[in-house]
């Protein structure tokens, strides 16, 4: 991923944070000169580029990286998104532009980088093109479920990039941040539902922060426990989530879970080298349905009462021993599509193994048993008062499942796109 140019070669990760940000201010900058409209359907599929050269342009900045390409995917559809979520052209700009990016040393199985603002508001991951491609197929439908219900645990997207120099295209995407860097998180999962190879590495686990596994839980912990209203809530985020996921035939995602442990120690940096070692108070995310919290209230002001500077918008839970916890999560990598390489990958697997523990599954499949281990083994309810959820399951399945499908007929405009 070296960027060639210029001088000679400059890594990724020097050149690349200045191209997002100069890539990111000029076509930022240049959309506030177009007028507001509804979005319409080419407005997904268009592609704007513009040339920054070292030197400087008539157009752009001169700057001390290599010459780069700026390409920026369906600009005033990603505006209204911004839009959507109460994002500011001013404060978007501010938030990646103003201060140093930071990269995260957690990189994901997939080799992605990770950038994240130094305000807390957005990470930016480097994505490959069959995501990039896929996320672009997705957009009309995608987005038009978001926009019907903006309180999610899928991730949001804010921008779709990509910057080519010295022969080399990077494409990026601009998304929410799950987990604050204001908190200290003791424990990090990323979880399938899944038992196959689903034990972090001896590597990963002598990182300072390690990301465990779905039986790694199974080993630390008897379950977080809620209350309720929360449990039920949650579930039905959840469960709301994975069936968007499953009719546009979306699997092998995962829950990034992050656990704070309130009695052990106060808030502090989590990662090393993360922390906000300038002395500033920590300040909660601005975006609208940005926090957990946020992404499974129904009621606006119940989550904004919760979304305090004490729970930075965790949601709180305790262990079976009664500990007192903060829950920070979010669905992520969900641009994979069964339809591609995956399909090949399960039919190898359930060669060697048997084909209902892997991981890559068919949707409906892959959702079911995603929701049934995170209703039973990750998450669980203080009380059983209200014992009716399990057995409205169905029920509200049917009930969304009636509402995707309407959202897909011909004649509703953006669903028969995708």
């Amino acid at each position: 991923l070296d960027i060639a140019g210029g001088d000679g070669i400059l890594t990724t990760s020097s050149a690349l944070k200045g191209a997002i940000q100069l890539g990111i201010g000029y076509t930022v900058g240049n959309l506030t000169s177009k007028p507001d409209r509804d979005v319409l359907m080419q407005d997904f599929y268009v592609v704007e580029s513009v040339f920054l050269p070292s030197e400087g342009s008539n157009l752009t900045p001169a700057h001390h990286y290599p010459d780069f390409r700026f390409k920026t995917y369906a600009p005033l559809a990603f505006r209204y998104f911004r839009e959507l979520f109460g994002i500011k052209p001013d404060d978007y700009l501010y938030s990646i532009c103003n201060e140093p990016l930071i990269e995260l040393s957690n990189p994901g199985a997939s080799g992605s980088l990770f950038y994240l603002t130094s305000d807390d508001e957005f990470i930016i991951k480097t994505v490959q093109h069959k995501e990039a491609e896929f996320l672009q197929k997705l957009l009309p439908g995608y987005y038009m479920n978001l926009n019907q219900n903006p309180r999610t645990l899928l991730p949001k997207f804010y921008g779709l990039y990509c910057i080519q120099s010295g022969g080399v295209n990077i494409r990026l995407v601009v998304m929410n941040n799950v987990l604050p860097r204001s908190v200290k998180m003791n424990y990090k999962y990323d979880l399938k539902g899944s038992t196959y190879k689903r034990r972090a590495s001896r590597k990963e686990r002598e990182k300072a922060c390690p990301v465990y596994k779905d039986l790694d839980f199974q080993d630390m912990h008897e379950g977080l426990y809620f209350d309720a209203d929360t449990y039920n809530a949650l579930m039905k985020t959840l469960q709301r989530d994975c069936l968007v996921l499953e009719s546009f035939k979306i699997m092998d995602y995962s829950l990034l879970l992050a656990v704070h442990v309130l009695d052990q120690s106060p808030k502090e940096g989590g990662e090393p080298g993360q922390a906000g070692g300038d002395g500033k108070r920590p300040v909660a995310q601005r975006v609208l349905y940005s926090t957990a919290m946020e992404s499974i209230q129904g009621d606006g002001k119940a989550a904004e009462a919760h979304t305090t500077d004490d729970t930075m918008g965790g949601i709180p839970a305790k262990s079976h021993k009664e500990e007192k916890l903060l829950i920070f999560l979010g669905i992520i990598d969900i641009l994979q599509s069964y339809r591609f390489i995956k399909k090949l990958e399960h039919s190898w697997k359930a060669l060697v193994y048997d084909g209902d523990s892997v991981s890559v599954h068919r949707p409906g499949f892959y959702a079911n048993r995603f929701l049934k281990f995170m209703s039973t083994s990750v998450f669980r309810k203080t009380q059983s008062k209200s014992a009716g959820f399990c057995s409205s399951v169905s029920y509200d399945r049917d009930t969304l499942m009636l509402g995707l499908k309407l959202s897909h007929m011909p004649g509703t405009g953006i669903g028969k796109q995708v």
